[in-house]
């Protein structure tokens, strides 16, 4: 046999090698076996099954257990459950199933409150399904993205005023615990101008969901929303599909062509659902206790809400951000800061004083107002904080009577419509303030 002949052969044998080791696995259909269970992760050998793919876990006449695998080392699967492993015993036959994870979306879901795996929580039967999209989404082209230029109403005179949103803006809201965060969510879903509201919320008290959906939201707020609740109790991974499902419920009302406000509480909640299986497969920490995976799932998340194409519908998100001990340098916050379109800080000493909601304007910022309003408005918002700001810095001086009249004009000024500057800053629950109202009240503020 010629030498150029056992090349061919030998070139030949390699690339059905790599055939066979590429379909081989997904077609026959390898049944695995339970061997460890470390807190939440199930190591399982004997099968084959891609990142991100699922797996379901029988064990004796149970319900089989369905599985996402989160890593693998040499022969074995890391597994991470999607419910309750209560009753799991060792040598549990693990079965790889088809596909990637598709969730099914349609209008049917208007009204209606689901869970991370998209069933009903309501009682109210079944939810028809018009597709099925995949759950981590479909990556859009940046280039052809239509551009933030149009407002959005949310009916916070504060926030539709000095801190306004435009459509396809992605917000967060960071602030401590119980400083209003949830109260100023409802607000914003009952009184936004949107034309489908989702909410997302992750890693909650199982209690809120309830109290939210009926105090916050409302029976008419409810109307034109979908809320998907993952709470505490639920698996990491389910609390982590909980945030990717909202999302790609928003994303088909988007691809609509209709307006969409994705609400989500929290994004610090998605953040430590993944810290901890990144942590149970075996990945080091990095920033006080997150490992890198965390920075990395951030941005996908968030990159997925935003304008559609030319001519299509655009989500708008706000997504909490719990600042642990108040720490506005949480590494949570700080890279959720970089990768959103502005901020909202709400201040727990704003709170104490009484004045709700606790917006501290002056450490909060829209990076895009200035393209969606007239420059009438931006001049306007600019003296409002000028003014507040000048009072806010002096504060001390004034209150203990050490600052004299007439030393500095804007400070002058600022003393003498604090009043009107903090009445307009608040706003009762149920009152809504349109986004023309907001712009006539702020001018009336600095009269």
């Amino acid at each position: 046999m010629s030498s150029a002949f056992q090349q061919l052969n030998h070139s030949l044998g390699e690339k059905l090698k790599q055939f066979d080791d590429r379909i081989l696995p997904s077609t026959l259909k390898l049944e695995g076996r339970l061997v460890r269970m470390v807190g939440m992760t199930l190591e399982v050998v004997g099968t084959y099954a891609p990142m991100g793919s699922r797996c379901q876990i029988f064990n004796g006449d149970d319900e089989p257990i369905e599985a996402e695998v989160v890593g693998f080392q040499e022969n074995k699967l890391f597994l991470m459950p999607m419910g309750v492993v209560h009753g799991v015993a060792p040598n549990a036959k693990v079965l790889p199933l088809d596909g990637g994870i598709q969730v099914g979306v349609g209008f049917g879901m208007l009204g209606r409150v689901i869970d991370g795996s998209g069933q009903p929580l309501d009682d109210k039967g079944a939810i028809p399904v018009e597709r099925y999209v995949p759950l981590n989404g479909q990556r859009i082209n940046p280039l052809s993205r239509h551009p933030i230029d149009e407002p959005l109403d949310v009916g916070i005179k504060a926030i539709n005023s000095l801190l306004t949103i435009g459509q396809g803006q992605r917000v967060g809201l960071m602030a401590g615990t119980g400083v209003g965060k949830s109260v100023l969510l409802g607000m914003m879903t009952k009184f936004t101008n949107a034309d489908v509201v989702v909410v997302g919320l992750v890693g909650e008290r199982g209690r809120e969901v309830n109290e939210f959906v009926q105090h916050n939201l409302g029976t008419e707020g409810l109307k034109r929303s979908v809320v998907v609740a993952t709470p505490a109790d639920d698996p990491p991974l389910m609390r982590l599909h909980g945030a990717m499902l909202a999302t790609a419920i928003a994303e088909f009302f988007r691809d609509q062509g209709l307006k969409v406000l994705l609400l989500m509480d929290s994004l610090t909640r998605f953040a430590q659902a993944q810290r901890e299986i990144a942590l149970a497969v075996g990945e080091p920490p990095a920033s006080k206790g997150y490992p890198p995976s965390v920075f990395a799932k951030l941005p996908q998340l968030v990159e997925r809400a935003g304008n559609g194409t030319q001519g299509g519908g655009s989500i708008t998100a706000i997504y909490t951000v719990l600042a642990e001990g108040d720490d506005q340098s949480d590494p949570v916050v700080d890279s959720a800061r970089g990768v959103l379109d502005g901020h909202i800080v709400l201040s727990r000493e704003i709170a104490d004083s009484g004045r709700y909601p606790a917006i501290d304007i002056e450490s909060s910022v829209s990076r895009v107002m200035v393209e969606i309003v007239d420059d009438r408005h931006f001049q306007t918002a600019k003296r409002f904080k000028s003014l507040y700001s000048a009072f806010q810095q002096n504060r001390d001086l004034i209150n203990v009577g050490a600052y004299r009249k007439g030393s500095d004009p804007l400070i002058d000024e600022a003393i003498g419509k604090y009043a009107n500057l903090n009445e307009f800053l608040s706003q009762s629950i149920g009152e809504q303030v349109s986004l023309s109202q907001s712009l006539l009240m702020l001018q009336k503020s600095l009269r």
